[in-house]
């Protein structure tokens, strides 16, 4: 029960909620067009669906969506799926603070939050699907026992499922170029989405996808790995001093993940950082009656809306819960086998980031055993430098490495110019066919 706070909303209740009655038997997707959002001056000058998919055998999980059309040519542009971190962080939080068409202004908040255009949208180069995933998370909900259970590896089932279904509602998009896209942990389970997805291709799986690769921003990829390599760029940012970096790997022998408890000098080398997030003033917003009519949520369907879900949001030394399992150690072994696809992958990473910092991406990137198709260099944004990428390449298969200059663990909340000029341009560099 440690996992349980008054600012969560727990599996623990909704579990409770559906246990009383048999609620909300709902059809396998249903959407709706949404024209305002209060806040908002107008009507919105792009077109916003909202709605649910329902997966599972009897559609008792059913997920919330935000699908944006692509501002510039939506017949033709790529489009891209994008998963929140977490687990069970909302979509709101990369519809509205990261890479979605409208922003909040604070200026005059709580009393006035408004809502206006993020002119770095990434819905101005692609068509995007924000999801609330898994059960539990955002607006999504369960109408079973079973539907509020997941885990890792359910996750990339969910995925691949939602995916299937919408695009069988959504036909007009089939042919257009998909990315499996998602920040911080959903790193972990995105390249097992993706290399699912070019499987069921050559399975003969209906309808086909056109899947051409992923994009990851701060991904987790290997637990061991990108915790491990905390202590390393700590040191590299002159965060701990020169004794402090000595002494830790000297008496931790390169293992700060499982240090030894009885190590008292490698534990009291560790115990000198500690990172957290937290959005304000937003969460109030999205539990006004007005705005839940607006984006068509399900009445009585979750209790209070949260930014995140406390018991299943994953922290370096939790263990699983009740409703939510850690099932995926690593998706080293995704990326390597996506290496035999025809498949383009894009990392990019703030340079500031201590959750999943950069030099852990290196070393797993590394392992990969790629040649190298352009150097390191810097790219620039409006005449300065955005930060430095490098391409990687074998065969079908390239995968793009960029750090961000200046930017924390959410790159597109930090640099958000930088980051829609570097995915705008990674997606221009590739020319598509016109079928799968």
């Amino acid at each position: 029960m440690e996992y349980f706070g008054s600012k969560s909303l727990t599996c623990l209740l909704l579990l409770l909620l559906t246990l009383e009655s048999e609620l909300f038997i709902a059809p396998v997707l249903s959407k709706s067009i949404v024209s305002t959002l209060p806040g908002y001056p107008g009507e919105l000058p792009f077109k916003l669906e909202t709605g649910y998919v329902g997966i599972g055998e009897k559609e008792d999980a059913q997920f919330f969506y935000y699908f944006v059309e692509s501002e510039g040519n939506p017949e033709e542009d790529p489009l891209i799926f994008y998963l929140t971190g977490g687990p069970g962080c909302s979509a709101v939080i990369t519809f509205f603070y990261q890479i979605g068409p409208l922003t909040f202004n604070f200026d005059h908040a709580p009393e006035n939050l408004t809502i206006e255009r993020n002119p770095n949208s990434w819905t101005k180069m692609a068509n995007v699907i924000f999801v609330d995933m898994p059960a539990g998370t955002g607006f999504s909900y369960a109408t079973s026992k079973e539907g509020w259970i997941s885990s890792d590896s359910i996750i990339v089932k969910q995925a691949t499922d939602f995916l299937r279904k919408f695009l069988i509602d959504h036909p007009k998009f089939l042919n257009n170029p998909l990315y499996i896209s998602a920040i911080s942990y959903m790193g972990i389970v995105t390249p097992s989405i993706t290399l699912e997805l070019y499987n069921a291709n050559e399975r003969g799986d209906q309808p086909a996808l056109n899947i051409q690769g992923y994009i990851l921003c701060s991904p987790l990829t290997d637990k061991f790995m990108d915790f491990n390599s905390r202590i390393e760029y700590a040191h590299r940012m002159a965060l701990i001093s020169d004794d402090i970096y000595k002494s830790a790997t000297e008496n931790c022998r390169g293992n700060y993940v499982n240090a030894d408890g009885a190590n008292s000098i490698c534990k009291n080398s560790l115990d000198r950082y500690q990172e957290e997030y937290y959005y304000d003033f937003a969460v109030d917003w999205a539990n006004e009656e007005a705005v839940q009519q607006a984006l068509n949520i399900r009445p009585g369907t979750i209790g209070k809306w949260e930014f995140y879900n406390t018991t299943m949001h994953y922290r370096e030394d939790k263990n699983d819960t009740f409703c939510y399992a850690y099932d995926m150690f690593s998706s080293f072994a995704y990326h390597k086998k996506l290496v035999s696809k025809n498949c383009r992958a894009l990392i990019f990473s703030g340079d500031h980031d201590m959750t999943f910092p950069y030099v852990g991406i290196e070393d797993w990137i590394s392992a990969l055993n790629l040649g190298i198709d352009r150097p390191w260099k810097p790219f620039y944004v409006d005449g300065q430098v955005g930060g430095y990428d490098m391409t990687y390449a074998q065969n079908d298969y390239s995968l793009t490495f960029a750090t961000v200059k200046g930017a924390g663990h959410s790159v597109a909340q930090y640099k958000p110019r930088e980051a829609y000029v570097l995915t705008e341009r990674w997606l221009a560099s590739k020319s598509y066919s016109s079928a799968i």
